[in-house]
């Protein structure tokens, strides 16, 4: 079967016989086998559940605090721009209002960019993957080049070597675009016909944000209130630059752990409800699909397997606060001459980095057995590890570029972000960072922001992508009814996932 970029699978394919009378492949099951969407009402995971209640009960405990004070000393200064002389931008005593500008115009920034990714991605899916790679690329180049040129040369090897790697990633992975260009296809066309995978998309995508905002308000807060030499510390507050750092710490460790949780909720919610449903039950026009399986989906998610859901998320989470002292460890490091020490953290950082890719692309098919299952966590992992080799699945999604296209996508957005938020602290030279002590921890903030509100966005398609993988693992003859043209390209390429089940 040869491939044809602009063939788009309908969402219902030409009438077929029923799946049960469907002759050649395999025996049908019923979409509820094994409690499959209709899981026993039992909280999963109890005890991660717990603790990620108190973690956000505390930083909104600290934020209201730290929050109150700022606002009661006027945020020590600052505005848009840098002003006359530097008069907009505050006290040089630590962080300010100015900051906290900067980093909402980084917000607003990664809004609108992660909407028009998300705009791409459904006008331009024969395309999608030529697009997000090659712009990687020049991204990445430019990036390199821009710090060459400011001399930020621990900054500059990292995007160099990044670059040299994405170049030949795309050469390596270009004959694997077929295949994913067609599952991108498919998975645009569910998505069109199912208005909640939007909704779920944006209502995910504003809740980023709005975190995004908090803790940014938060962190800059903690600074003002904190820092040494600051005029709360003078009123009874005690004041050192450990306590800010543990702070800062908790802060971002809760800012990360609840950004995982939004993302992987909004991803369980779509697995089990329009994608899991149209797979399963097959297009809405056919009537064997349940009433409104989105809200019956979120329910599960939000309540009954948000213990399993924080659980996973806090190993990711973990992982990336591992790589964030580690990056920056190589910047204090490469600041004080010591290129030694800089390289060995930047090659722990790197290793620690690949460690979590693996653990949240292993996630991401746990979290749909437990949202189409209701599973605790471990359940999930084990299950979705036994599928994976029994099918040979792993084969197929390690093929797959949809992945890798929406998270390049996202690092694009992160550093869009950073080089916005870095190129205004040198044109408005703000007076808290005259020495530029300040610019690693506000270009790191400007990252996060922009990469978490575009995974965000993104873990809309890539929930359809999943969930059909762990469906064709499960039950691959029920694809070559829904998406004839898919299934035939997956026997011919990937026989073993398909084995036993005929095409048509």
């Amino acid at each position: 079967m040869s491939y044809n970029p602009g063939y788009s699978q309908p969402y219902a394919p030409p009438a077929q016989p029923p799946p049960q009378q469907a002759q050649g492949y395999g025996d049908y099951k019923s979409p509820y086998e094994g409690e499959r969407f209709k899981p026993k009402k039992r909280f999963k995971d109890p005890i991660f559940l717990v603790f990620f209640i108190l973690q956000l009960a505390g930083f909104a405990a600290l934020s209201g605090i730290v929050i109150s004070e700022w606002i009661t000393q006027g945020g020590l200064g600052g505005g848009i721009g840098g002003g006359q002389n530097g008069s907009q931008t505050g006290s040089s005593v630590t962080l300010n209002r100015h900051t906290v500008y900067l980093l909402l115009l980084v917000t607003a920034a990664a809004l609108v960019l992660s909407v028009g990714q998300l705009m791409l991605t459904r006008a331009f899916t024969r395309m999608i993957m030529h697009i997000t790679l090659i712009l990687s690329i020049a991204l990445n180049i430019a990036i390199a080049v821009y710090y060459w040129i400011t001399k930020y040369y621990s900054g500059a090897i990292i995007f160099t070597v990044i670059a040299l790697f994405s170049v030949l990633s795309y050469f390596g992975f270009r004959s694997r675009i077929p295949l994913a260009s067609l599952l991108l296809q498919v998975v645009m066309d569910v998505a069109k016909h199912h208005i909640s995978v939007y909704v779920v998309a944006f209502v995910a995508l504003f809740l980023q944000a709005a975190l995004s905002v908090w803790f940014t308000f938060t962190a800059i807060a903690t600074y003002t209130k904190w820092t040494p030499g600051n005029p709360s510390c003078g009123n009874g507050s005690s004041c050192s630059s450990g306590k800010v750092a543990g702070l800062i710490f908790f802060e971002t460790f809760s800012f990360l752990w609840t950004s995982q949780v939004i993302g992987n909720v909004a991803l369980a919610t779509l697995a089990g409800g329009p994608f899991g449903a149209w797979y399963y039950f097959g297009p809405k026009s056919d009537g064997q699909m349940p009433n409104h399986p989105t809200l019956g989906a979120f329910a599960r998610a939000s309540t009954f397997s948000l213990g399993s859901i924080a659980f996973g998320s806090l190993i990711v989470t973990i992982l990336e606060l591992i790589r964030i002292i580690l990056n920056a460890a190589q910047q204090n490091a490469n600041a004080d001459g010591h290129p030694v020490e800089a390289c060995l953290a930047c090659c722990a950082a790197c290793f620690i980095g690949c460690i979590e890719s693996l653990v949240e692309y292993f996630n991401r098919y746990a979290y749909i057995e437990v949202a189409l299952y209701g599973k605790s966590y471990i359940e999930a992992a084990k299950d979705t590890w036994r599928l994976f080799k029994d099918r040979g699945i792993d084969a197929l999604v390690n093929d797959s570029l949809v992945g890798m296209t929406l998270t390049w996508g996202a690092y694009a957005i992160g550093l869009l972000s950073s080089l916005f938020a870095y190129i205004y602290l040198r044109y408005t030279h703000p007076s808290y960072n005259v020495d530029g002590q300040y610019t690693a921890p506000v270009v790191l903030f400007a990252f996060l922001i922009g990469l978490q509100c575009s995974l965000t966005l993104g873990s809309a398609i890539e929930a359809g992508v999943s969930t059909i993988f762990v469906g064709l693992g499960e039950n691959p003859e029920v694809l070559a009814i829904r998406a004839p043209a898919l299934f035939e390209l997956i026997r011919q390429n990937y026989p073993r996932v398909v084995q036993g089940v005929h095409g048509p």
